[in-house]
């Protein structure tokens, strides 16, 4: 006699799926896109683990995220004139530009 050939369940294989460590509502529409990438690439439940490892790592890196370079030291060079009385910014907000190897710092227009 012949066997009859076993039925694959729709779902996963006899192991259940475990609920992600993120809240799908919570997400942006970049982070929406990846995670149906994933689950469409790999399948549900390892495109889910996949997702929340890399969204850990995203997390993690922003709040480390190193101070913009070019700000600290423009920062650092107006204290540094300021304290010394060689340059006064006004109340209200300044506009620093470039211009032919300087800055230029200028008062912003009010409304």
């Amino acid at each position: 006699m012949a066997r009859k050939a076993k039925t694959r369940s729709s779902g996963e294989s006899g192991a259940k799926a475990a609920k992600p460590d993120f809240d799908v509502k919570d997400l942006s529409k970049g982070q929406l896109r990846k995670l149906s990438a994933l689950r469409k690439s790999v399948g549900e439940r390892l495109g889910d683990e996949t997702f929340a490892k890399w969204l850990k790592k995203q997390r993690a890196t922003n709040d480390t995220a190193a101070e913009d370079k070019n700000a600290a030291l423009l920062s650092e060079t107006l204290l540094k004139l300021i304290s010394e009385k060689k340059l006064r910014i006004p109340r209200g907000g300044y506009l620093v530009t470039r211009g032919r190897g300087r800055v230029i710092v200028t008062r912003a227009k009010g409304d």
